[in-house]
């Protein structure tokens, strides 16, 4: 299993930072390098208890599939999202929201198992941890920017 833990400030409230996360329209915007389009289930708007979505992406040149689906969620302050069908052995997405002083801490607690034993392994501490880590980044770049417009723009 490998574990990465993000902490990311963003001058927003709470509300807007948590929704901005659960957004399938942010994501999608968040992984334009990747193609991601979210395909099945909710393919739109705000992500709620029990939503199931389909993503397609292609990652190392190849087009996969994942499914995933919000396990739990207690607004605004934490949800979670778990694959249900996809290449991984699993994933846990934890997203916890702490807002002090007109700022919010987004902290992400990215979990996953991969397959092929010890190949996957040595696959995963050589290159897929660190593109990993880039990819949820890069996502959390997006979020910042999309919430603190909002406050900004409002």
């Amino acid at each position: 299993m490998t574990e990465i833990v993000l902490l990311t400030s963003i001058h927003a409230p709470i509300q807007v930072v948590f929704d901005c996360a659960r957004s399938i329209d942010i994501h999608q915007l968040s992984t334009a390098k990747t193609n991601e389009k979210a395909i099945a289930g909710r393919t739109s708007g705000l992500c709620e208890l029990g939503d199931e979505v389909t993503w397609r992406a292609k990652h190392f040149g190849i087009y996969q599939t994942l499914s995933s689906k919000i396990t739990k969620l207690k607004a605004p302050f934490y949800f979670q999202d778990c694959m249900v069908n996809g290449a991984f052995s699993f994933i846990k997405h934890d997203h916890f929201f702490d807002e002090k002083d007109g700022v919010t801490i987004m902290k992400d607690v990215f979990a996953y198992g991969v397959p092929y034993g010890i190949f996957g392994k040595l696959f995963n501490n050589l290159i897929f941890k660190n593109y990993m880590i880039a990819l949820l980044t890069e996502r959390n770049r997006v979020i910042k920017e999309v919430a603190e417009k909002e406050v900004h723009s409002a």
